[in-house]
């Protein structure tokens, strides 16, 4: 097994931390008066610092061992050096790096001949994508194209072979599309130079989902690259070796090649570094090795010598993966139905007027209907058809659910497939060419697709015309096959002949042979021309009868059936939805159909047209109502039991007070109606579920349907009930209303005190009651008292505490030990937005955790019923011991980390802030409006262009996976996305009835104050006037926390106080908090409807509203009541990307994890009597849906993180704000890098 190197910029960096390596030495000499800082373009160290990069060779050769060392021109090309002005020395870099190498590795060499050194010329896939466009608007948009690539990557080889590598490798491919233009450039330069070089090719699977950043699978990147005869082919970067393991396997599996890996030394950290040891990376590495699959190894991001030694030390102790036997050749085709202008007046309307989108879902129905390939044809008189190809080969590349096909672009230029294949990431077939245009440019034509790598269709045309005849048919494939194969080199296995469907049926007799033409023809083709496929037009065949489905689907079905099963045809071009199988075609009709095709009979074609006069007929007797109209059957049509089951699974409560009381009136007692098609219903449902194939929205669907249900039958149950005791003896008023004995188990659910954020826990609820468990559901701001009152009063078998804000987490700590105390030996959930499984198993979890009464961080509703199930199951013990054994795993790895973990002194901190040169770059002007301003007047419907739905999806618990994340993408999502565009038009109608009845109303206030930094630099005095900064008068000041975690890098340690100028400018900040009204009161309306699913749809809403408005505020304070950005011209999606000047963090969260700086703004602005915003005893909001922020408005400003902080930071803020140092740490502990006593 060969040994690669290891990370270029690995080694750099680590050279960087004991030398120095700043923008001085970059530069060097040569380039010290470059006109663009330069530090970090690595591959210019080749020129001005090459003793290290020679070192760092030297290091792979003779530490590591490599047999093969990479050079350092990952970004050698003039794309990646326009980002440095360097474009013109993009020869010099690549032929400078090879110089060094060739010279390390021919030193090496000298040393042992035994073991010779190899070169490999790397080539990175530059910092622009083929395939993807950069504008989420315009998803035909490209920053570069196929030959701008091309032409890049030839200058880069040129450099790289003359400087002496012995290979080529192109790189950390993302984007399929990039590397196809690199190894055209080899083919290319190779074919000019005369030379033979090995290539080398390495993707990248940016993540578990085993896809490129462009979609592909590891497969599908071989079979797209695969033209080029790679010498080896493998994955490298992103992933660490256990992760890459399948895709691994599966590369290896399909390679006819030598394969490799060159994996990260595992995922990255929290700091973007690497952790695994030389041992870690080999031993994970070993799987490859054991199991035969490569027959190289390296190592890339994080990995050093050591590394690679250790990598090489192992694979020595296996063989190398044995290249696989060569067997038959066979077509392979890759993408991630037809759409032709010529076929489809649909299609062709929408290309002419432009529409994309909705061409684009034509080709997926055209998949979903069961197309393999998409054929694109958009030949046209009054349509650029070079324009039209590009355009939708680009878009479509962009469609997973097109794109998963391969393409067959298909267009009577030549020039237009070709336009067509340089945006094809995957290996497409292009249709069509022939000889019809002479030899020499059919041999023209045919190397442009060899070199690119596609299959071809070739149609049975030549000089003299059209072949119709069979022995024409077979003369022309025959001929054209030889020229291909002997001359042109072209894979016999990538030919596709198409002999020329041509139409029968048509009444003249020198057509009546066409179809038994074909079909003999085919069979002979496929006997002397090896390893081609046959395809043809299937419409072709029954023109004659065209507007007659029945009639040409038949005679298509029985063609295909022949000559595929009986001569070997390969493709079909049909449309697919419009399809019979052999079976299916009437008897008699099958047997007209044979008598046509294979023209057995004189009569053949008039016997057809008697079915066809008989089909019109029927056709037009069904138009006017004539025929008997075969009602499709309806689940409306069902036994009520069915009914009612149908119900609950697909979430439709429009039927059930009249199903329940059908099926009510069948059961001898009402119990019975629940416990059997409710619960046979809802049993389904949470299978369904937990299967992941049931997704939340139709579960909370699902449990609205049973509530109805349940509420509908309780009045006749307690009727029952009220008369059994009667007859008893027994008085009805002495009885237990709250028997929970048919419960699989009881739940006890409670936000914690001080919060008043309940979605999630509502959430969760619904789904263990969909679970057949009782859920206690005692609401939010719930004390601890009060949840150890209720615990024990409901006698339940699981507490779940819920919360969102910071102060949350330290009062489940306070919970859990009151819990403990109190001899309580219940599990204990723990869930919420702020929540995580660290801070559970370290915080938390030794204060109540034993194995009868574990302590559980819930990710998400869906883990919920999993994990209260095995809590209640036979099973608990050994749930229990392998949780306990993984959060003290968890405990340990913490406090490891915070003892490898390095924090400056405060004071030091202090020293590195940031420094705004506040003369070259002055303060916001003065506010328009300066003091407090109340905002009553802006309507929900005007903050709704403001939406960010991706939140909203979250909330419901679906998620799209690549490349299908986030909205509107999530749509298009094959598993999750046609219930996200169900919920989402569901939000929609609520959101039309908020807006028209007004059930939902936004209020907010703003402050803008003149504002300057403390005189000791860490925090922010605020003033009412102007006056009173004169004279010193400072109505409040807002204390700010500064980073103190150690950094690799120069940056400066932030506080928020850097962005406001010292005294002597006059500078302001601003301040604001919003809030939806009416939420509330609709969740009780939906509660007593026994609606969860419209309750937690007004919930999700509600936050979605209020994110709005304070996006929309703070669109306003910047231009027009501050006005300091007056001529800003953003759109909707940019604000949501953040493009403009200033930020708006808020107090808690990251950049101010400080809660207590919300009572100084309340304070400040009387937001409570403005706006009727309260603020809970944990500081919480209320309403729920409500935002605060303070506002920053220099363009330096940034969100940042203050991260971890130590006992001298705390000490002084503490100080500074006049609180008790013990109450201060209580609501800093979940930032302290120590343990509070």
């Amino acid at each position: 097994i060969a040994t690669y190197d290891g990370a270029m910029g690995t080694m750099i960096q680590n050279y960087s931390k004991k030398n120095k390596l700043e923008e001085e030495e970059y530069r060097g000499e040569r380039f010290k008066d470059w006109s663009c800082n330069v530090k970090g373009n690595n591959d210019m160290l080749s020129i001005t610092q090459p003793q290290v990069i020679q070192g760092i060779y030297r290091e792979y050769l003779e530490v590591g061992g490599s047999n093969l060392i990479g050079t350092n021109t990952f970004s050698s090309t003039t794309i990646a050096m326009a980002d440095y002005e360097m474009e013109p020395y993009v020869y010099e870099l690549n032929y400078e790096s090879a110089r060094l190498a060739r010279e390390v590795c021919d030193e090496v060499t000298a040393k042992d001949p035994t073991k010779p050194r190899f070169v490999v010329g790397a080539i990175g896939p530059t910092n622009r994508t083929g395939s993807i466009s950069p504008s989420v608007e315009d998803p035909a948009a490209r920053n570069v194209t196929f030959d701008e690539l091309v032409e890049a990557y030839f200058e880069q080889i040129v450099g790289l072979v003359d400087g002496g590598c012995d290979v080529l490798m192109v790189e950390t491919i993302f984007d399929t599309l990039n590397a196809k233009a690199a190894v055209y450039a080899i083919g290319e330069y190779l074919e000019m130079s005369g030379l033979d070089i090995p290539l080398f090719v390495s993707g990248t699977l940016v993540d578990q989902s085993g896809r490129t950043l462009s979609g592909q699978t590891g497969e599908a990147f071989y079979a797209s690259i695969r033209h080029a005869k790679p010498m080896c082919v493998g994955l490298n970067c992103a992933l660490g070796a256990a992760h890459m393991t399948p895709f691994v396997e599966r590369l290896s599996k399909c390679a006819e090649c030598f394969v490799h890996v060159y994996s990260n030394a595992g995922l990255p950290n929290a700091m973007g570094g690497y952790d695994e040891s030389p041992e870690d990376m080999a031993k994970g590495n070993e799987v490859f090795f054991k199991n035969g699959w490569l027959n190289m190894v390296g190592g890339c991001c994080g990995s050093t010598p050591p590394h690679i030694k250790a990598i090489r030390e192992m694979a020595s102790k296996y063989k190398p993966r044995k290249l696989p036997d060569i067997g038959r050749p066979k077509m392979w085709l890759s993408g991630l139905g037809e759409m032709n202008i010529a076929g489809s007046i649909k299609f062709k309307k929408l290309m002419m007027a432009g529409d994309y989108s909705s061409a684009m879902d034509i080709a997926k129905q055209q998949v979903e209907d069961g197309a393999h390939v998409i054929d694109i044809n958009v030949d046209d008189g009054m349509l650029d058809g070079l324009a039209a190809m590009q355009k939708f080969v680009k878009i479509a590349i962009t469609e997973p659910e097109i794109a998963k096909v391969p393409f067959m672009l298909d267009a009577s230029k030549f020039e237009i497939v070709m336009a067509g294949l340089k945006w094809c990431q995957g290996k497409p077939i292009v249709n069509s060419i022939s000889l019809k245009v002479g030899e020499e440019l059919f041999k023209e034509h045919a190397t442009l697709l060899r070199k690119h790598g596609a299959a071809v269709v070739v149609m049975a045309f030549d000089e003299q015309g059209q072949a119709a005849s069979e022995e024409d048919k077979v003369r022309i494939c025959k001929r054209s096959y030889d020229i291909l194969v002997n001359e042109v080199r072209f894979p016999p296995e990538d030919i596709v002949f198409d002999p020329n469907v041509l139409t029968i049926g048509t009444g003249m007799e020198e057509h009546a042979n066409y179809g038994v033409d074909f079909i003999n023809a085919t069979k002979t083709i496929k006997e002397i021309c090896p390893y081609v496929k046959i395809s043809g037009g299937i419409s072709n065949l029954s023109f004659g009868f065209r507007g007659v489905t029945k009639i040409r689907e038949s005679i298509h079905a029985v063609f295909l059936h022949h000559a595929i099963l009986e001569s070997g045809m390969d493709v079909g071009i049909v449309n697919a939805k419009e399809m019979l199988a052999y079976s299916e075609v009437e008897p008699d009709l099958r047997e007209a159909a044979e008598d046509l095709i294979f023209n057995r009979n004189p009569d053949a074609t008039e016997t057809m047209l008697e079915f066809t006069k008989k089909e019109k007929a029927a056709i037009e007797a069904r138009k006017k109502g004539g025929a008997v109209q075969v009602k499709e059957k309806s689940w409306r049509d069902e036994e009520p039991k069915k009914r009612l089951e149908h119900a609950l699974i697909n979430g439709i409560s429009e039927y059930v007070d009249k199903d329940v009381e059908e099926v009510r009136v069948q059961c001898s007692r009402p119990l019975e109606v629940i416990e059997g098609p409710l619960m046979d219903g809802m049993n389904v449902v949470g299978d369904l579920f937990g299967s992941g194939k049931m997704f939340l929205p139709q579960v909370i669907k699902s449990a609205r349907v049973m509530k109805k249900a349940v509420a509908y039958l309780l009045p006749y149950m307690e009727e029952e009930k009220k008369q059994n005791l009667i007859a008893q003896g027994l008085d009805p008023e002495d009885v237990d209303e709250n028997d929970d004995s048919n419960f699989a188990g009881k739940v006890l659910m409670a936000t914690v005190k001080g919060d008043v954020h309940d979605i999630g826990k509502n959430i969760v609820a619904v789904v263990l009651g969909c679970n057949n468990f009782k859920v206690y559901d005692i609401g939010v701001m719930c004390s601890c008292e009060l949840i150890l009152e209720k615990a024990k009063e409901y006698n339940v078998d699981v507490i779940g505490l819920s919360g969102l804000i910071t102060p949350s987490l330290d009062e489940m700590v306070v919970v859990a030990k009151e819990l403990s105390k109190g001899g309580f030996k219940q599990p204990l959930l723990i869930g919420g937005a702020t929540t995580s499984k660290m801070h559970t198993a370290v915080k938390i979890a030794p204060n109540y955790f034993t194995g009868e009464h574990p302590v559980i961080h819930v990710l998400d509703a869906s883990r919920s019923v999993t994990v209260v199930s095995s809590l209640l199951s036979e099973n608990k013990q050994d749930f229990v011991d392998d949780l306990q054994e993984e959060y003290e795993e968890m405990r340990e790895d913490y406090y490891a980390g915070l003892e490898d973990r390095n924090f400056l002194t405060f004071e030091d901190a202090k020293k590195e802030k940031l420094v705004i040169d506040f003369d070259a770059a002055p303060p916001a002007p003065t506010p328009n409006k300066l003091g407090v301003t109340v905002i009553d007047s802006v309507k929900v419907a005007d903050v709704v262009p403001y939406i960010d739905w991706n939140p909203f999806f979250q909330t419901w618990e679906l998620r799209g996976r690549y490349p299908n994340r986030g909205y509107p993408k999530i749509f298009d999502d094959k598993t999750v996305g046609a219930e996200a565009k169900k919920l989402f038009d569901d939000a929609q109608d609520m959101l039309k009835k908020v807006i028209a009845d007004g059930s939902m109303w936004l209020k907010g206030v703003v402050g803008l104050f003149p504002a300057n930094r403390s005189e000791d630099g860490e925090d922010v005095d605020v003033f009412e006037t102007e006056a009173d900064r004169q004279g010193g008068k400072i109505a409040a000041k807002f204390c700010m926390l500064r980073q103190q975690a150690e950094k690799e890098s120069d940056d400066p340690y932030l506080s928020q106080a850097d962005f406001v100028a010292p005294k002597g400018y006059q500078d302001h900040v601003g301040f604001f908090a919003v809030s939806c009204f009416g939420c509330e009161a609709l969740v009780k309306h939906y509660e007593a409807a026994h609606d969860d699913y419209s309750k937690i749809m007004a919930q999700a809403l509600a936050d979605r509203f209020v994110e709005a408005f304070a996006e929309y505020l703070h669109r306003e304070i910047r231009v027009d009541l501050w006005g300091y950005a007056k001529n800003e011209k953003l759109d909707e999606a940019d604000l949501l990307k953040i493009k403009y000047d200033g930020i708006r963090p808020a107090p808690g969260y990251p950049s101010q994890p400080d809660h207590t700086e919300k009572s100084t703004m309340w304070d400040l602005v009387k937001v409570q009597e403005r706006s009727g915003i309260e603020l809970s005893e944990s500081l919480s909001m209320m309403p729920a849906a409500s935002v605060s922020a303070l506002v920053f408005a220099h363009p330096e400003s940034q969100y940042f993180a203050v991260g971890q902080i130590g006992k001298d930071q705390v000490e002084s803020y503490a100080k500074r704000k006049n609180m008790d140092l013990e109450l201060c740490e209580r609501w800093l502990s979940p930032i302290l890098n120590y343990e509070r006593k």
